[in-house]
């Protein structure tokens, strides 16, 4: 592999651990265990069944309980403290047989983007749950799954058009992220209002007397 292929599989596997780690380390071992792809020395323990059985089975629990309005955002929370270690551990582990400082600076810059990426993910869920209708969420969740899938085959196979594509999504979150968080505080101060039977009168009207 050269260098391209393995910043793009390194910085992939960190994006895609953001939006959905289980479906990512699943696609990967199942890659490198069919022979269709030939992984980073450090990525093959995922091609272990043990590793892809249990990556399949949380992917087919994470790919129910991510389409339930409300427990979509309990499963990002939980998440939270998941994610974002296993992006930053695997985005390290990519880079195969280098130093130590590389390594640790993979980590580092791995761990922030799937941060970044998890954050705007949830985020999103938080506001597209203030629709009444499931058919958004649905639709979202099914985005997400095959935003992890494509993404990560471009990555491996067109390592400098992910790049390319990761660079634009960047500026993406920069530019999203504030505004999801303007949004999630207007969210979370309707629902203290409810709970506390204060008045409501600051909330948008479309986040008002949901049924």
């Amino acid at each position: 592999m050269d260098l391209a292929q393995i910043i793009a599989i390194s910085m992939g596997v960190a994006w895609a651990s953001g939006i959905n780690m289980y479906a990512a380390i699943a696609m990967l071992g199942i890659l490198g265990a069919t022979g269709h792809m030939v992984l980073p020395a450090g990525l093959e323990p995922l091609t272990d069944p043990m590793v892809i059985m249990a990556a399949s089975f949380m992917y087919c629990v994470e790919f129910f309980a991510d389409k339930v309005p409300g427990v979509d955002t309990g499963w990002d929370a939980i998440h939270t403290f998941l994610r974002i270690p296993a992006g930053a551990v695997l985005a390290a582990m990519a880079l195969g047989d280098v130093s130590l400082p590389a390594q640790i600076a993979a980590g580092l810059v791995g761990g922030t983007l799937t941060a970044a990426t998890h954050a705007t993910k949830a985020g999103a869920r938080v506001m597209i749950n203030t629709s009444p209708e499931p058919v958004s969420n649905w639709g979202a969740s099914l985005a997400e799954d095959v935003a992890v899938l494509a993404g990560l085959w471009v990555a491996l196979t067109y390592p400098w058009l992910f790049l390319a594509l990761l660079v634009i999504f960047i500026g993406l979150m920069i530019w999203l992220l504030p505004k999801l968080w303007r949004g999630i505080k207007i969210v979370f101060g309707v629902l203290a209002r409810w709970i506390g039977g204060g008045p409501d009168k600051a909330a948008p009207p479309h986040l008002e007397h949901r049924p």
